[in-house]
């Protein structure tokens, strides 16, 4: 799969997985602190923020999105389960490395 992400401002890309493919666009970078972009797929237009924060012990890692209208409750339990499901791999790869 091609990677097509550069973490530069009004970037666009496309995110894929086996739900589907979600059409975004860099919103804001700050390099080893934080990345904002927007989310489209399905009806539904978010924003995605990732934020680390340097720790006593490490680095802590802050992923939020909203934007979800109260009618896209599917959208939302799909998101939820779905970055559940990225964030535990990523937990995984993570402990590998140290």
């Amino acid at each position: 799969m091609k990677n097509d992400f550069k973490p530069e401002v009004d970037h666009r890309f496309n995110l894929r997985g086996d739900w589907g493919t979600a059409e975004c666009q860099v919103l804001a970078v700050e390099p080893n602190r934080a990345l904002s972009y927007t989310w489209a797929a399905f009806g539904l237009k978010s924003v995605v923020n990732w934020t680390l924060t340097p720790t006593g012990a490490g680095t802590q890692l802050r992923m939020e999105q909203s934007g979800f209208r109260p009618d896209q409750q599917q959208a939302y339990n799909g998101a939820k389960a779905g970055w559940r499901q990225f964030l535990g791999a990523l937990e995984k790869v993570v402990a590998r490395i140290e």
